[in-house]
């Protein structure tokens, strides 16, 4: 089983919005998927009771309850655990990414975004566990032109001495839309730039944590 957590220490990053839609694209991708969600607030808890068909299963979780994932490991049918982590809470933080194989840091253009990304940084290179760096929220491009704050966020990014995800998540309306009825932005609108956002996302993390790559059922 992988677990890959879901990371960051600044309220309102797109945490949960990010968990959930990589847990559907596994999950569309032939993956046994569950969310485990250790956020006091339960965003993903209450995004999945929304959803009215087959999914990723959800388990509602404290932060003590984290190492009992691994211990039943050995006995479960999941592939693939995305953990919704608290995004105050120091210590939970580093429970989660002591436990993942892989973290993900999802930082928005801001510049106390990047602030607290690079203390949660710092736990990882602590701990000398894996971990990629998310943009989200970012801007879209205007006239193919990157927007300034998007080029200075990524540059002060790349100072972080982790690998930041050449996809970058932007800040478009259906990626609140599609949860409220628990489904993923691929779900809502194939068709639309999130949607191939979210699947070149998953494609790029499914090769970083499993070696391969596979393709929607």
């Amino acid at each position: 089983m992988r677990t890959i957590a879901v990371v960051a220490r600044k309220g309102g990053s797109g945490k949960t919005t990010v968990a959930v839609n990589l847990a559907v694209a596994a999950w569309r991708r032939g993956y046994e998927v569950r969310i485990a969600d250790t956020d006091p607030q339960g965003s993903a808890s209450e995004v999945m009771k929304a959803r009215k068909f087959e999914g990723p299963s959800v388990l509602r979780l404290s932060g003590q309850a984290l190492f009992n994932l691994e211990r039943t490991a050995p006995d479960s049918s999941v592939e693939t655990t995305i953990l919704d982590t608290p995004a105050a809470s120091v210590d939970e933080i580093g429970h989660a990414i002591a436990l993942a194989q892989l973290s993900l840091l999802v930082v928005r253009p801001t510049f106390l975004d990047i602030a607290a990304a690079l203390q949660t940084a710092q736990i990882l290179r602590s701990l000398r566990k894996p971990g990629l760096i998310v943009l989200n929220q970012a801007p879209v491009p205007r006239g193919g032109v990157e927007p300034p704050a998007v080029k200075r966020a990524l540059s002060a990014l790349r100072l972080m001495q982790l690998p930041v995800v050449p996809i970058v998540l932007r800040a478009r309306a259906v990626y609140q839309t599609s949860l409220a009825s628990g489904r993923s932005v691929e779900e809502l609108d194939a068709g639309n730039p999130a949607a191939d956002e979210v699947a070149r996302l998953w494609g790029y993390i499914e090769h970083f944590a499993f070696g391969r790559a596979s393709a929607v059922a």
